[in-house]
């Protein structure tokens, strides 16, 4: 039986990218991933595609299961030889009950190893603006729960000493108690005027604050509508957020965007949004795949040295090219005569990658300004190789054989509709929780329009904005029926983005 082994990962308080190195590497590796329901579920992108990913969250009282049954469930998986990846919010051992979890490992000789993550207490205040200690304020800080209920006979919380004698007080899970926290402090010594802020899904972009003094903080909260998760931050401290809040001074703070592009191409669009700090929704309607039938394109390596140019107009385009010529066995030495086109800089840029520099890269990043480059150059007998997809606009291959040229167009890779989590997507269109969708391509346009019920469309998109890459993406848009609100005029990822900006920010 293969060696099992239980990792008590901290996942910690909301931003998947706040994980930590080795937290990562524990869910790269695990065969089974038991997730909590404040675990960012991109974290879940991390694990292996066969690995068996369960759902224990508990929510409001509500319990997918006990947690008896969840060290059951991860005793039941170690004993069965799995690697296991208890990923928990936050800490496993600040209020995670990973010390409970890790007791019963002992007693059932389990191996098992404990990764700290980044405390909820210590991130979301960070993103708040609001530093715990300051030397200028206060020395002391403490963490209490604020799920005790204030109903029992005797408190396990020293409320005197906590009044008195402690400078930063943070509360977790302690919304719903609030006005009873709040007094008890006031009644053991606190003053009614010292500064308090609630947190509610701190270092994600749903981030909201609120500000007040232990005197009316419970009725600001109530007036703002603020619910669980939050923590409470109890000091003086908090009357430093207003310099120095910065997180959710982001320009595109709460705003929905939904990504369709190719889910292992959509971590730029989506990094970059995020640092705005939009909160992406990954909804791919499409996914690239190599050619069914790869002959032709094992041709067109075979017979390299016959030709003059190759020109790449995609990423993928270059990607499966060379996907293909490392299969046959072969390297770039094998393009050493070839002159090089790309259409665009991030084609140029994974173009380099392969020791390669692009001989023409044009100023437009559309078909027709390579052709317009081209133009400087002597085609007549020429041979051009053109990999790139099915389907392809057909400007670039017939604009090259009127200047003379002989070109191969052959098929690297394929695009598929995807139609995973469309109910999802449809759901969150038609309860109004989308503010922009995003089309990088003619064929994210395509098939996100068959994702949808036709008789449906316009009120589900009626108030979402559509953002796309460039005017042939817009024309398609325009074509299928939809309003486009956004066109990037530099036609990147990052033109996009700036595009996006400038429409939200005008």
């Amino acid at each position: 039986m293969r060696k099992a082994k239980v990792y008590l990962v901290g996942a910690g308080p909301g931003d998947p990218g706040l994980i930590t190195v080795k937290g990562k590497e524990c869910i790269e590796t695990a065969e089974v991933v038991i997730y909590d329901y404040l675990a960012a579920p991109a974290l879940l992108n991390y694990a292996p595609q066969d690995a068996d990913i369960i759902y224990v969250g508990k929510k409001g009282g509500h319990h997918t299961l006990s947690q008896d049954e969840i060290n059951a469930l991860i005793v039941e998986k170690a004993k069965a030889g799995f690697r296991v990846c208890r990923l928990k919010g936050g800490d496993p051992f600040i209020f995670g009950r990973g010390g409970e979890e890790a007791e019963v490992l002992v007693a059932k000789d389990i191996p098992f190893e404990v990764v700290p993550g980044v405390t909820s207490a210590v991130a979301a205040a960070a993103y708040a603006g609001i530093p715990l200690t300051h030397r200028k304020l206060t020395a002391t800080l403490a963490f209490v729960t604020g799920h005790e209920d204030p109903h029992k006979e005797s408190s396990s919380i020293d409320w005197e000493s906590l009044g008195r004698g402690i400078g930063t007080l943070v509360f977790f899970m302690g919304v719903k108690n609030l006005p009873d926290i709040t007094q008890k402090l006031i009644a053991h010594g606190k003053s009614p005027d010292t500064p308090v802020a609630l947190i509610r899904w701190g270092t994600t972009p749903g981030q909201q604050t609120v500000t007040g003094t232990l005197d009316d903080i419970a009725e600001r909260v109530k007036k703002a509508g603020l619910k669980a998760p939050a923590i409470i931050v109890v000091g003086d401290v908090v009357q430093l957020r207003e310099n120095l809040k910065w997180f959710e001074t982001r320009p595109l703070l709460g705003k929905r965007i939904v990504v369709t592009r190719a889910r292992e191409q959509a971590s730029d669009l989506v990094k970059q949004l995020a640092d705005l700090g939009a909160e992406c929704l990954e909804y791919p309607t499409i996914k690239v795949i190599p050619a069914a039938d790869t002959d032709p394109l094992t041709d067109a390596i075979g017979s390299l040295c016959t030709y003059d140019w190759i020109v790449f107009t995609s990423v993928n385009g270059v990607k499966f090219f060379f996907e293909r010529l490392f299969a046959l066995g072969l390297d770039v030495r094998a393009l050493n005569h070839l002159h090089t086109a790309a259409i665009g800089p991030v084609t140029s840029q994974r173009l380099r990658t392969f020791g390669l520099n692009s001989d023409i890269l044009p100023k437009n990043y559309r078909a027709e300004a390579v052709v317009e480059a081209f133009r400087k150059e002597d085609l007549k007998g020429k041979k051009v190789l053109l990999p790139r997809a099915a389907e392809a606009r057909p400007v670039l291959p017939v604009e090259l054989r009127k200047m003379g040229a002989e070109v191969d167009e052959v098929t690297a890779y394929l695009t598929e509709n995807v139609s995973d989590n469309a109910d999802l997507l449809i759901d969150q269109l038609t309860n109004k929780r989308i503010d922009l969708i995003t089309f990088t391509s003619s064929s994210t346009v395509k098939n996100f329009k068959a994702l949808l019920p036709s008789e449906s469309i316009k009120d589900l998109l009626d108030g979402v904005a559509i953002a796309s890459i460039g005017p042939i993406t817009t024309d398609t848009a325009k074509e299928l029926g939809f309003e486009v609100h956004i066109t990037a005029h530099t036609y990147t990822i990052a033109g996009l983005c700036d595009a996006i900006l400038k429409h939200y920010t005008k």
